[in-house]
Order: structure tokens, then C-alpha cells, then sequence
């Protein structure tokens, strides 16, 4: 491979890899951001450099080097793919299914166009000791275009569990075929390079016998995914491990030779390690997964072992000892080169595998952030050591130095492995200082308990069981003699639901997925307990846990209060008091900064189209709601409310749910009518499912997520409406919606307070999210200009009365029929009347210029928030 600059093989990685770190950094405000991370990463910059390399070690094993005509080819085939690439990121960003099936038909081209151009050069080639393992990249082309076309397929919506499936099946034909055969065959003859020794007897002679084993548990893997057969697809997993081991004695005779001594090397090892180690947790999840939903939640846990452990690890590995390699110029520009790419390697490896390593493990939310956030600046110090490498070997050429003797020969830099003790060590302090700083920041997370038994302990352990489902545990109360250790074997029994476990004492259990089990060690129990599940909203429906001692004279309830909330009154614990509430922190009087950007309250134009297709994703994300204040909203597509539809009697909505978010979420259209069994079920973080309905009737129709509680769903923003056009509907000069919902602070950048939503008092009442924000962004509109306004109200407990100061009605339109008509009678409307989820529309003309105020006419609501301003000119 020339070292000459040639942009459509030297950028396009570089790029992919900047985009995957600045996704990550902001992946909170950014759509379907899990996904998008995943394939930045393996369908850009791994997929990019595998076309590149695969090429040129195919160049190099076939003694067949590439002529001007082939490189003007290979330069279009790498177009087609980083064209395709960012279509289909496109379409998943966008929810534009068409643009997505489009973009993975570009890469399936291209890819495909790769592999025959491999074929061609295969048959002309000359016998060689290598020539079989060109066969390895060709088989891998023929992967993708199968994996694109299962990845295009899942990504249009399947039902579970036929999504898993799919998804499974795409993983495997994908990570499996198409990069894990292409690692392998490559390796064969890279790694032991790396190393700088001898590539052992009989290396090449394994790779053949591997290749037809690893083909051969692709597709069974494939096949027992799509069939539905767990212990099948296991099975297809189970063999690939097998595959890999023919090979691995001759990697392994090659670390014996010359052990893995420099950031390169122990990149790539440590990549084969996760790979064979994902691999292993990956057949025994599949064979054991009591369903393809647990499955699939199983092999979403495996995603970042397989992606940042194998994926990033082997790519930058392999780039490391390239790169300096490609860009030549004699043994004293490749040791430059080589010293920036090696730079702090045993710290950067130590700071990724540990990190990484912690990540996987059940820690706590915090600890795995943190060091995630470790992985990610580990990984993320390839991009300045390799442009640092660029300009030290560019600088050699430029100003070469004295002849060299004979140790200056090309090779790995002096100082490579010097100091690596030293980095092993501080790297490994980084991650438990991370890990330290975890447990301080959330201390229960680990269990730490303030409490101390006020018997002795007795020796003795009562272990129990728990299912969590339904918004109950049970049993809800548990005896324990005084002075024994209480073990709790708590399982989420529930088949949707995310629920966990925590405990007054400080223990607590990790947030499990349907199916999941954790045990939680109470200690010994001394007085009584009260236990609640902390996702928002559960433990007031009632999910609450009771641990009460015997054999003491300690009273039924302690100092934390008695039961008393009803047929939903769970335990003491429940009473206690929460964090505090941004609403000290509201002044309705406050303007909101210069780069506010008011929700656009302008209706958008019914479109042409009769089948409109939508995706909403569930997010979870911080967003202003007052100036000043900062709540964690639960969203669809990051704004409360989400986006307004709008379409007209008759036409089809084809809406793709995707769970983006860590807890359950739904979605229930009032504009459709159908059973709400499957559309409207509850889909469990990083599920997908399709809503499809017709509208039937005219009318603004509300949509919110189901979910239970549904109350603290809507509250904390998952709303939105529908408007469908009543037929024959006269046109106006401006159309605008407002949705009214109430706000139940929590502390800043914290969830609703469902404490306060219970007892039905609200902070602030709200146009379209943000509390008076048309007071300073107002809506407008020229005297003798009809403006035409839809109005819902979305809730959850409020009602609406919508009015504007100084203006009357003389058309009102409310659930589906008109009330009043400008016929030329002399009737009016002063106020439109709601109650939670009705919704219509008022019409009016203003006679002159001036600011005419709208608000609800419960002057409460006004005086908090429900108020904004129409702007009228002449």
C-alpha cells in the first residue's frame, strides 16, 4: 500500500472515529444514540478500514499488486460504502425506514463488489504458502450483505420477539461473518508480524480447517435465531468457539516466540480475549434465556463487551502497527511514528480492559459511568497519538537524521515498553479511584448501610424469596427472628416492567429486566425494615416490602412513620421525606435567556401522503421547563410534549416505538381504535414495537405512555397530540397547538415528584412544555387574519378553560363537533372548556393591533405558568 495520501482510504475512518466520539460525549440528546455509538463504530470505521486492509493483504499474500484502473475502482467501492454508511445513520436518526433499507442496499453493493474484486485477483493469482486465506475475506463479503439486509429488516419495526431474532441473527452474520471472519484470517499472518517473529508451521493449514467451522456456526447461529430455536443459535455460537480454537495455537506459538510487549499488540490480545470471553457469556445467555425477549436482553448486556472490547480494541491494535508501517520513510521515521502511537500503551490498556471490565460487572449506575467514561478517553487517545505519529514521521522525512547503524533498524521505539510496570500500575489505580469515587458519590449502591443491629447476632440465615411483578412484591412482608441475617433471592417476575429493590438500611439490588434475578443481603436484622422499588411512580402504587423482627418487643413501625396511604399506603419508608424541589427555584416573573428557542406552536401542513409513517423513540433527558429549572424529562423524540401529527380522516399512522430509555415505556393513541393488547404494551429498554392504526374520526386526540404509574408517565412529559383535519375544513391565515400540562417538580435535573402528583398539586401549568414561555416568544398574527388554534388538554389531573384576553370566539370545535359556526348568527365563545385528554378548536379574528394574553382561565393555572401572549399588527 502506497503511503502516498489518498483521501478515500485515509479519511473516512479518522471521520467515523471522530463522530463516535463526539456521539458518545452527547449522547443523551441525540436519537436512537445506543445504536447510533454501535454503528459509528462497526459499520463506519471498522467496516471502512476492513474494505482498505483486506484489500491490501490480499495485494500482499497474492503477489498481486494494484494497478492504476484497480485503485480508481477500489476508490469508488469505498465511496459507495461510506455513502451508504451515512445513509443508513441517516435514516436511523431521521425514523426514515426508506432511507435506512436504501443506505444498507449502497453498503451491501459496495461490499459485494469488494468481494468479487477479491475473487478476480484470487483466480489470476499464482500459487502461494498463504494464497487460502484471501478465501477468509471473501466469504466475509459475503456476510454483509446477508447482515445488512437482517439489520434493514429489524430496523423496520418487527414485533417481539421476532425483532430479537432478527437482531441476534444480524449480530452474528455481521460481528461474526463479516468482521470476525476478516480478524481472524487476518491475524494468521498479522499478528505474529506484529510480534516480529516467525509465523509458526502449519498456521495457514489450521486457518484452512477453521474456515468451513466458522462459516458453518455463522449460519447455524443465523439460522437457529431466525427459526426461534435458542439452544440452536447457542449451539451456532458454541462452534464458533471451536473455530477459533483450531487457530489459536498458532497465535499462541507466536506470543510464546515474542510476548505481546507494546501498545499494539496488547490492544489486539486483549480484543481476541473479549471476543472468545463475550462469546463464552453469549452461548450460555442464549441456552438459558427462558424466552427470545430475555435473549435479546442478554445480547443487548453483550453489546459493549463486543464493541468497544473486540471492535475498537482490535481496529485501533491493528492501526497502531499499520500506520507507522504505511507511512515509511526509512527505520528512523517508522521509530517516530511508532513512539507517539505507543505513547502511555500499558496505562491506556490498563485503563480500557479494567474499565471496561467494571462496566460489565453489576456495579452501580455511577461506577459505570465513570468508568465508562475511562474506556472511552482510553480509546479516544488514538486520535491525537496518531496524528502526533503523522507529524513526528513527517518531520523525519523532512529533516532526516545521521545514517543509521545496524540497532536502528525499524522496529518498535526504545522507550515502548519502558515504564509499562508503572503504567499497569497507575492505570490500574485510575479505575479503583473511579470505582472509589462511584461508591462515594452513591454509597447504598454498594450496600453501605448506616444501620447497626441492636441485638447480637444469632449465626443464623433466613434466605427468602421475592417476586417482583404487578406493582407488588411478594410476599410484601417478611418475619425474621431477631438477630439473624435476612438473604433476599428477589426475582422481576414481570413481563415488561423494569423493577429493583431498596432497602431503608441502605442495601439495594440492581434495576432487573423481566426475568432477571438478584440476591440482596439485608444483614442481620434488628428492628424493623421497610423496603420500596425506587423506579418513579412504583412505590406509590403500593410496591413497597415490609421486614418485620420477632422475638424482640420492637413495635410494628419505627420512627419512620406509620401506614397510611390508602389501598396504595405501602410502608413507613414511603412516608419519608424526598429531595428537594426545584419549585423553590421558580419565578414566573423571570425571562428566559437570549438563545431560548420556544416549542414552535405553528401547525405543520397536512401532507399529501396517506400512510404516515413515524419513529418515536423514548428518551430520557434533561430539559428546561421554566427559566431556571431543569427537570429529567421522560420523552418521545426529546421534546414534552412530543411531536404534533397531522393528517386528515382515513389516512394510516405507522408508528415505530423505540425504548431508548432505562424503564419501561408504552404508547397509546386516542386517534386509532383497536385492541390494546399489543400495540400498547409496555417494551423494556432497547425494545422496539409498531403501532399502527386508522383515523377513523376527526378531532385533536391526545397520545401518552401507558405505563403504570401512568400518571408520573405523563406528568414527567410522555404526551402529545394527534390532529386530524374534520373534513371539508375551511382554510385560515395562521394555525397554531397548545397542549396544557401541569408540572410536578422534582429537585433540578431530578424526575416528577410523585408525592406531590398523588396529592394533586402541581407546581406550574404549562403551554406546550415551558412555563409562560409565549410571553416571550409570543405567537403572531395581522388584524382581520382568522387564526385558527387547537388546544389539548393533556393532564394528567387538570382541567383546561382556554381564553384570550380581548378576543371572542366565533368558532368552536370540541371533541369531534363543531358548537359554534361563524354562520352570521349572533353567538360567541369566551371559553373553550376541557377536561384532561379532550381536546378542539377556537377560531377568532382580532379587530386591532396590540398583545392580546391567552390563558386558562383558572387563574391559578394562569398565575403559574399557563399564560402566554398573541401579537397582533396591523
Amino acid at each position: 500500500m502506497r503511503s502516498k495520501f489518498w483521501p478515500l482510504r485515509d479519511i473516512p475512518a479518522v471521520f467515523w472515529l471522530v463522530a463516535l466520539l463526539v456521539v458518545t460525549l452527547v449522547h443523551p440528546f441525540v436519537a436512537a444514540s445506543g445504536w447510533l455509538m454501535i454503528h459509528l463504530l462497526l459499520l463506519g470505521a471498522v467496516t471502512h478500514s476492513i474494505m482498505v486492509w483486506s484489500s491490501h493483504f490480499a495485494e500482499t499474500l497474492l503477489h498481486a499488486p494494484t494497478d492504476a484502473t484497480q485503485r480508481r475502482r477500489q476508490s469508488w467501492r469505498l465511496a459507495l460504502l461510506n455513502g451508504g454508511a451515512a445513509v443508513v445513520v441517516a435514516g436511523m436518526v431521521a425514523g426514515t425506514w426508506g432511507l435506512t433499507l436504501a443506505g444498507a442496499c449502497l453498503v451491501a453493493a459496495a461490499v459485494a463488489w469488494h468481494g468479487a474484486a477479491l475473487v478476480h485477483r484470487l483466480r489470476r493469482a499464482l500459487p502461494s504458502r498463504f494464497r487460502p486465506l484471501v478465501r477468509y475475506y471473501i466469504v466475509a463479503a459475503l456476510c454483509l450483505p446477508v447482515g445488512a439486509g437482517l439489520g434493514a429488516t429489524a430496523a423496520y419495526g418487527l414485533a417481539d420477539p421476532l425483532h430479537d431474532r432478527f437482531v441476534l441473527a444480524h449480530v452474528a452474520v455481521n460481528v461474526l461473518g463479516w468482521i470476525g471472519l476478516t480478524v481472524v484470517g487476518t491475524l494468521v499472518t498479522l499478528w505474529p508480524t506484529m510480534l516480529r517473529t516467525r509465523i509458526s508451521e502449519g498456521a495457514e493449514r489450521a486457518a484452512y480447517r477453521a474456515l468451513p467451522v466458522l462459516v458453518g456456526a455463522v449460519v447455524v447461529t443465523a439460522a437457529g435465531a431466525l427459526s426461534g430455536l435458542t439452544h440452536l443459535a447457542a449451539a451456532g455460537v458454541l462452534g464458533y468457539l471451536g473455530g477459533l480454537a483450531l487457530v489459536a495455537p498458532s497465535f499462541v506459538t507466536a506470543a510464546r516466540a515474542k510476548p505481546p510487549a507494546a501498545y499494539p499488540t496488547w490492544s489486539v490480545l486483549a480484543a481476541m480475549v473479549w471476543l472468545a470471553g463475550s462469546l463464552v457469556a453469549l452461548t450460555v445467555a442464549v441456552a438459558s434465556a427462558p424466552s427470545w425477549a430475555e435473549a435479546g436482553a442478554r445480547l443487548s448486556w453483550l453489546t459493549a463487551p463486543l464493541a468497544a472490547g473486540f471492535g475498537a480494541q482490535v481496529l485501533l491494535g491493528a492501526l497502531s502497527y499499520l500506520v507507522p508501517v504505511v507511512l515509511g520513510g526509512g527505520p528512523a521515521a517508522v521509530r517516530a511514528a511508532n513512539t507517539e502511537f505507543e505513547r502511555a500503551g500499558a496505562l491506556r490498556i490498563t485503563v480500557i480492559n479494567g474499565g471496561l471490565l467494571v462496566c460489565v460487572l453489576p456495579v452501580p449506575s455511577v461506577v459505570r459511568v465513570l468508568c465508562s467514561v475511562l474506556v472511552l478517553v482510553g480509546l479516544a487517545a488514538f486520535l491525537p497519538l496518531m496524528f502526533r505519529g503523522m507529524r513526528a514521521s513527517r518531520r523525519i522525512k523532512v529533516n532526516p537524521p545521521p545514517p543509521s547503524t545496524r540497532k536502528d533498524r525499524a522496529g518498535p521505539a526504545v522507550g515502548a515498553v519502558a515504564g509499562r510496570r508503572g503504567g499497569l500500575a497507575t492505570g490500574l489505580t485510575i479505575v479503583v479511584l473511579a470505582v472509589a469515587a462511584g461508591v462515594a458519590a452513591d454509597p447504598t449502591a454498594l450496600g453501605v448501610t448506616g444501620s447497626v443491629p441492636t441485638v447480637q447476632a444469632s449465626g443464623e440465615t433466613t434466605r427468602v424469596e421475592v417476586a417482583a411483578r404487578d406493582m407488588r412484591f411478594t410476599p410484601s412482608r417478611i418475619e425474621v427472628p431477631a438477630g439473624n441475617r435476612l438473604i433476599i433471592e428477589l426475582t422481576n417476575t414481570d413481563e415488561q416492567d423494569v423493577h429493583d429493590l431498596v432497602l431503608e438500611t441502605g442495601q439495594r439490588s440492581d434495576r432487573l429486566a423481566p426475568g432477571a434475578s438478584a440476591t440482596v443481603d439485608a444483614g442481620v436484622i434488628g428492628r424493623h425494615v421497610a423496603g420500596w422499588c425506587s423506579i418513579v411512580g412504583h412505590r406509590q402504587m403500593g410496591m413497597v416490602l415490609d421486614i418485620v423482627v420477632t422475638g424482640t418487643d420492637a413495635p410494628e413501625q419505627d420512627a419512620a412513620g406509620q401506614h397510611d396511604m390508602g389501598g396504595h399506603a405501602p410502608s413507613a419508608a414511603t412516608r419519608a421525606g424526598s429531595a428537594d424541589s426545584a419549585a423553590a427555584d421558580l419565578d414566573f416573573m423571570a425571562a428566559p435567556g437570549p438563545q431560548f428557542t420556544a416549542h414552535d406552536p405553528a401547525l405543520a401542513p397536512l401532507e399529501d401522503a396517506t400512510v404516515h409513517r413515524h419513529t418515536f423513540t423514548a428518551q430520557e433527558l434533561d430539559r428546561d421547563v421554566a427559566p431556571g429549572v431543569a427537570q429529567h424529562l421522560w420523552t418521545f423524540n426529546g421534546t414534552a410534549p412530543g411531536p404534533t401529527l397531522h393528517g386528515k380522516v382515513g389516512d394510516v399512522f405507522e408508528i415505530t416505538l423505540v425504548n431508548d430509555g432505562t424503564i419501561g415505556h408504552s404508547i397509546d393513541f386516542h386517534a386509532g381504535s383497536l385492541a390494546p393488547d399489543q400495540p400498547m404494551r409496555t417494551i423494556k429498554p432497547g425494545e422496539s414495537l409498531v403501532y399502527r392504526f386508522t383515523a377513523n374520526r376527526a378531532g385533536i386526540w391526545m397520545y401518552h405512555c401507558s405505563t403504570m404509574p401512568m400518571s408520573a408517565h405523563i406528568a414527567n412529559g410522555m404526551f402529545g397530540a394527534v390532529i386530524i383535519d374534520p373534513p371539508n375544513l375551511p382554510p385560515v391565515d395562521h394555525s397554531y397547538v397548545l397542549v396544557q400540562s401541569e408540572l410536578y417538580l422534582g429537585p433540578q435535573h431530578g424526575t416528577v415528584d410523585v408525592n406531590a402528583l398523588q396529592a394533586e398539586k402541581p407546581d406550574a401549568v404549562v403551554f406546550n412544555g415551558y412555563a409562560n414561555q409565549y410571553d416571550h416568544r409570543p405567537l403572531t398574527a395581522r388584524v382581520g387574519e382568522r387564526v385558527r388554534i387547537w388546544v389539548l388538554a393533556a393532564g394528567p389531573n387538570r382541567a383546561a378553560a382556554f381564553h384570550i384576553v380581548g378576543g371572542q370566539f366565533d368558532t368552536v370545535y370540541a371533541e369531534g363537533a363543531y358548537q359554534l359556526r361563524p354562520d352570521g348568527g349572533a353567538g360567541g365563545s369566551q371559553t373553550l372548556g376541557l377536561v384532561p385528554s379532550q381536546g378542539g378548536f377556537v377560531e377568532l379574528v382580532f379587530p386591532e393591533a396590540g398583545h392580546y394574553p391567552f390563558v386558562s382561565h383558572a387563574m391559578i393555572d394562569a398565575e403559574r405558568g399557563a399564560h402566554g401572549i398573541i401579537e397582533v399588527t396591523d
